[in-house]
């Protein structure tokens, strides 16, 4: 079968340099100095450090949670959140209690209903970080990567996320996508987004990064994570790469486990740090942490969010990133379990951070620092270094200026039709075509207008999409087929496979959504018996593209991968199978055969497109 072959396949790659090598490489790469210390904001700045208790001082270095859709009226339910987990009613008492210097917004914490909702919290909390003695706005971020990760839903403009951008290969797309989304959080007043991830995702049984990495090959990686960058801070907001050093080859999720990377000096300068450097030279605003041990670039073994020779000696010495580090959540496993909760957050000041994120206890973390500074293990100069990172990012993004949004521009920029309509063009550029071994796509409506729709509902990362099996059925109704949807799980039983079957009888096609198969899962008994039924089999990979590895050999007519199940992503690949819109993605990752993963599949680079449909005998390659 023909397809595109990648520069180069990564698992078989081997570092060509030394570790001392490199490291000599990055003193020479020009990275430093992504923002030059303005003299006269700097001494305005101090000015309000000088000002400030110790107690507040320790509060800005922390960026919090909190229940709710108000700052100051949410619901009872939230009262009692906030009450048991921070020890305060609602997100005015957070800041007036723990002075803290940033909120970070969740979907889980009901901090995002809708746009004019959104927009109201963020005006009611930096009103009350104004009502503070020193009025010093606040910064409020949240996790809007896109893809899988979302936690702003619709009306709001959703967007391919990275692996799906990885398969379009477009800077220039990658920049607009991040432009729109950075747009859209400016008006909510949400002003720093942690994104874009920089982490390349070397092992397929990733279980934390997968399509959350823009793909497989560092050069192609840096270049996207760069665009994001630019799009995302020319919009106004700050862009936060994540996760230093890199957490793309790792089978261990940092949220429940500690994960372990086995690089060398030499494979890290050659596989993990590329997209990093890439950001500094972008002038990345702030830098996420990982929770993840290293050995090669620290011996203590210590998660690099504590460790002073990763973030200090190599991000700040050999990088020369002069901007703000955040911690990944301090809620997470990885970090809490080689030190206690009032360690981990005056380890990770002592290794170099600024901002703590999200501590599971904020008083035990926050009264830690305190008597850490107390007591002269940190000295209070070390934590007015990190102030003045913070309140400098606050001053470029006009926080002090004026920190408030209005209902005028939320209506004006979210989820506008120019917007919506770019949106649904970058998709279709990212749907990739696996296989069309007997050139069954595109459908015709003619001989192929009675389509099924099963397999995967996974939920909506944003809560506001999907199913997705209901959206790929009535985007093909809109497009001129009848569809029915049946939604089958990520793990169909035989009553509910026998169901599909019988339902697929007289169809012209089933379409069946896959999510994440493994070896063993019902998802490829399911596809067999459909496949058994006589009736074309269409697979739409709604996760990880590697579903086809465990999908070779069964007969489906067809597969196509969509990195993501939010409602862009599957009606770009809706429109690719009725053939509005031509596959022009390609693999951002190699796909192993699940028989013997030694062996490629797929190449990273791989993707069929369509010829024009008057001479079009078979899938050709185009790139």
């Amino acid at each position: 079968m023909p397809h595109r072959t990648s520069r180069r396949t990564l698992l078989t790659a081997t570092a060509a340099a030394t570790a001392a090598a490199a490291t000599g490489a990055l003193a020479a790469s020009g990275t430093a100095s992504a923002h030059p210390a303005n003299t006269h904001t700097d001494r305005r700045l101090r000015r309000i450090i000088a000002g400030m208790s110790l107690e507040e001082k320790v509060g800005q270095l922390f960026v919090m949670r909190v229940y709710g859709h108000s700052a100051t009226d949410p619901d009872q339910a939230d009262i009692d959140a906030n009450l048991k987990e921070i020890g305060v009613r609602n997100a005015a008492e957070l800041i007036s209690t723990y002075h803290v210097g940033g909120i970070i917004y969740f979907t889980w914490a009901r901090n995002t209903r809708d746009p004019h909702q959104i927009a109201d919290l963020s005006n009611g909390l930096q009103r009350a970080a104004l009502a503070e003695r020193h009025r010093v706005p606040l910064i409020v971020s949240t996790d809007q990567e896109h893809g899988i990760v979302c936690r702003v839903g619709e009306p709001a403009t959703l967007l391919p996320g990275a692996m799906a951008l990885g398969a379009g290969g477009s800077p220039s797309d990658t920049r607009r996508a991040a432009w729109i989304a950075g747009t859209e959080l400016a008006a909510l007043g949400i002003n720093q987004n942690y994104a874009p991830d920089a982490d390349v995702n070397v092992d397929p049984a990733n279980p934390v990064i997968g399509v959350r990495s823009f793909g497989s090959e560092p050069e192609t990686v840096a270049d996207l994570v760069a665009a994001q960058v630019r799009g995302y801070q020319g919009a106004g907001i700050a862009s936060t790469v994540k996760h230093f050093p890199g957490h793309g080859d790792t089978s261990t999720d940092s949220h429940t486990g500690l994960p372990v990377i086995e690089h060398t000096r030499a494979q890290w300068e050659e596989l993990d740090a590329p997209p990093f450097r890439a950001a500094i030279r972008a002038r990345i605003d702030a830098v996420m942490t990982a929770h993840i041990v290293v050995p090669a670039l620290d011996p203590a073994e210590d998660p690099a969010t504590l460790s002073r020779p990763i973030l200090t000696g190599i991000l700040r010495e050999e990088l020369g990133f002069d901007g703000v580090v955040v911690t990944d959540s301090l809620g997470m496993e990885a970090v809490r379990m080689k030190y206690g909760d009032d360690r981990v957050p005056v380890l990770a000041l002592l290794a170099g951070v600024d901002q703590l994120l999200n501590p599971p206890n904020l008083s035990v973390a926050w009264n830690a620092v305190l008597e850490a500074v107390r007591s002269g293990e940190i000295s209070e100069a070390r934590v007015e270094e990190s102030i003045l990172r913070i309140l400098r990012l606050k001053s470029r993004l006009g926080l002090f200026r004026d920190p408030f949004v209005s209902r005028r521009g939320v209506d004006r920029t979210v989820g506008i039709r120019a917007h919506l309509a770019s949106a649904d063009r970058i998709a279709e550029r990212t749907t990739t075509l696996l296989e069309d071994p007997g050139s069954l796509l595109p459908l015709s409506r003619r001989s192929h207008r009675d389509l099924l729709v099963v397999g995967a509902d996974p939920a909506s990362p944003s809560g506001t999409t999907g199913p997705p099996t209901s959206t790929l059925a009535h985007a093909f109704g809109e497009l001129g087929f009848t569809a029915r949807a049946l939604s089958t799980g990520t793990a169909p039983d035989q009553a509910k496979t026998a169901e599909a079957v019988a339902a697929a009888q007289g169809k012209d096609a089933v379409i069946v959504a896959t999510y994440n198969i493994t070896a063993g899962n019902s998802q490829r008994t399911l596809v067999t018996a459909l496949v058994a039924t006589g009736v074309p089999v269409i697979t739409i990979a709604v996760r990880n593209p590697y579903d086809i590895a465990h999908l070779t050999g069964t007969g489906i007519a067809a597969a196509l991968a969509a990195y993501s199940w939010t409602d862009v992503e599957l009606r770009a690949a809706a429109r690719v199978i009725a053939g509005h819109a031509d596959p022009r993605g390609g693999l951002p990752v190699p796909v192993q055969r699940a028989d013997d993963p030694t062996r490629v599949l797929y190449p990273a680079g791989h993707g069929l497109s369509y010829q024009p449909y008057a001479l079009r005998t078979a899938a050709v390659p185009r790139r």
